[in-house]
């Protein structure tokens, strides 16, 4: 097979990010570690207003930056798709798409690291969709992990600090997605149905059903928030709890029902999803001082899920 160019630069990429009321200091810390050579575009989900003023100036004093501000919320993954059509149209030297939370912040060299693991895993002749980084909680330090679904185990993987092989995932964390842009319009973009949770479960799926493969890339590193907050606790090792808020468990349980109704999800995903939602509620029922309108909404969004398809 003839050796493909290794991705020295990151001329060929566009970043998408999508903010909704963001932490600006933080935000302008994500912008500031992204490489000059890149063209980014951020999709503002109706950011109030003396916020958006402070996000937009912070925008227009980056080159290469564009901004698209919609009126009202329209959901992560309607942005998403926003910015990356964008890009495919507009961006004619875009081959690569980077997908990013407003919150999360690449390390020094993370995002050439992304593009150059990306080339040499195709150079191997590895039929490739996406490659992602290690995400650190922004709150405890701890990783976050790869998740692989082997059997009926579903686990994650928490390589060392040394590890840099790639590691071959069933599932990738939505923030810090690499794939090309040839992917993303053969697949059709992410569903926007979804709004916000489960999106990148989603993403994932679909593009392992089209034959591609993942790989989490170790020593590609991104401080990174999961949920609104975090919490620490041990379970045969440090382990990470992310803390939503209600509205948020609707969507997360409405999109895990209507995910087990698709066909292309794996059975193993389903079974320890069903665990995952159990769980859930048992934390928030005994340990949370909002339980009541958490399980409302939880068990709305459970009654959602159920009563429609939630198909794309």
């Amino acid at each position: 097979m003839p050796q493909l160019p290794l991705a020295s630069t990151s001329s060929a990429l566009a970043i998408i990010t999508v903010t909704f009321n963001p932490e600006i200091e933080r935000f302008g810390c994500q912008l500031d570690a992204l490489p000059s050579d890149a063209w980014v575009i951020v999709v503002d989900n109706a950011t109030a207003h003396e916020c958006y003023r402070t996000l937009e100036q912070r925008i227009t004093a980056r080159s290469k930056t564009h901004l698209i501000r919609n009126t009202s919320n329209l959901g992560l993954a309607k942005a998403l798709n926003q910015g990356a059509n964008y890009a495919i149209g507009h961006l004619q030297a875009a081959q690569y798409l980077l997908l990013m939370d407003q919150d999360s912040i690449p390390f020094p060299n993370a995002i050439t690291r992304l593009l150059s693991a990306y080339t040499e895993l195709e150079n191997r002749g590895i039929p490739l969709g996406c490659v992602g980084p290690r995400l650190l909680d922004r709150a405890t330090g701890l990783q976050h992990g790869f998740h692989r679904g082997k059997g009926w185990r579903w686990s994650r993987i928490y390589p060392a600090d040394t590890d840099s092989a790639p590691i071959e995932c069933t599932n990738l964390n939505g923030s810090g997605t690499l794939m090309k842009t040839t992917l993303f319009k053969e697949l059709g973009g992410l569903d926007d149905a979804l709004f916000i949770d489960h999106v990148d479960t989603e993403w994932a799926f679909r593009v392992l059903n089209s034959g591609r493969l993942l790989y989490g890339i170790p020593d590609a590193r991104f401080d990174h928030a999961m949920g609104e907050r975090s919490l620490r606790f041990w379970c045969l090792g440090w382990r990470i709890w992310p803390q939503r808020t209600p509205k948020r468990h609707y969507y997360l349980f409405r999109n895990a029902v209507w995910l087990m109704k698709r066909s292309y999800v794996p059975n193993i995903w389903k079974f320890w999803a069903v665990a995952k939602l159990l769980l859930t509620i048992l934390v928030h029922l005994f340990g949370d001082p909002q339980r009541g309108q958490q399980l409302r909404e939880m068990f709305a969004g459970l009654r959602t899920g159920i009563a429609s398809t939630g198909h794309k």
